[in-house]
């Protein structure tokens, strides 16, 4: 979920960066007639994200290229698959290579790492959402990308909701003056989330209002019991130090949402390629 208008301002910043005051390779290299077909192919398996927004580049920069884009956003590949083809003048295309491959490469890999964490705990009812530290700038198409590996949005930015955390609760003298000076001004429909790192938080923020409780840098057993002191009557989210090789068994607790910050800061790069067709 993104918005293309936003995407085309990012495009055009992306591309200034990187011609600077020309693509002085292309520019004495190529002649303005000179035709290229080019196919962009993946090199590894994946999770595609980002596809439309790098032809979007190519359009943007060259607007007579004939663009055939082979895939969409969420198709699982395989090594060797075809996610675009282009044709057209030469320079265009060689060009805004760099830029479309860099943002498909890097919005594919956080769908890829998102996709491994969802099946690690597919057998739960927990579901994986993102968090707010994103690549400044980015964080409309690497939340794209989260939702493209199965993953689901958490807060957009600060003013999708209201996030209760250690230092607000410090200022305010505890869980339940934070809780009601949030409602006295928050606005219809909002959600206010505590987060909490222990179990007598659990019960203040309960007993406070709270619509969703983050379980902070908690144990499995803790986390267990508050679930079962919670009993349904609010969301749990689970956060703090979930990599791939503990989330199964924090899934595994019984919470409802798993927040982690992997997904977005620590995707391994994945491998796609430019090559004649």
């Amino acid at each position: 979920m993104y918005d293309s208008f936003a995407v085309a301002r990012l495009i055009d910043l992306w591309l200034t960066e990187d011609i600077g005051y020309c693509d002085l390779t292309a520019q004495t290299m190529i002649e303005p007639d000179e035709e290229g077909h080019f196919a962009m192919n993946a090199r590894q398996p994946m999770t595609v994200a980002g596809i439309e927004i790098a032809a979007a580049v190519f359009r943007r920069y060259e607007p007579r290229l004939a663009i055939d884009v082979t895939v969409k956003d969420g198709d699982v590949v395989g090594k060797g698959a075809i996610l675009m083809t282009v044709k057209g003048p030469a320079r265009g295309i060689l060009t805004g290579e760099r830029t479309a491959l860099n943002i498909v490469q890097h919005m594919s890999a956080i769908a890829t790492e998102t996709a491994r964490y969802v099946a690690m705990i597919s057998h739960t009812k927990a579901r994986l959402i993102d968090t707010r530290k994103t690549t400044p700038g980015l964080r409309m198409i690497e939340k794209h990308a989260v939702t493209c590996g199965g993953g689901l949005n958490h807060r957009l930015g600060l003013d999708n909701g209201v996030m209760i955390k250690d230092n607000h609760i410090a200022v305010c003298g505890g869980i339940a003056p934070a809780v009601a000076r949030a409602k006295t001004k928050l606005p219809t429909l909002t959600k206010i989330e505590v987060e909490c790192d222990r179990l007598e938080q659990v019960s203040e923020a309960l007993a406070a209002g709270a619509d969703v409780i983050m379980l902070d840098n908690m144990s499995c057993e803790d986390m267990t019991e508050a679930v079962a002191m919670v009993a349904g009557r609010v969301p749990l989210e689970a956060s703090g130090g979930i990599r791939l090789d503990t989330i199964k068994a924090i899934a595994e607790t019984g919470v409802d949402y798993i927040s982690t910050s992997k997904i977005t800061q620590a995707a391994p790069a994945v491998d796609i390629g430019l090559d004649e067709a």
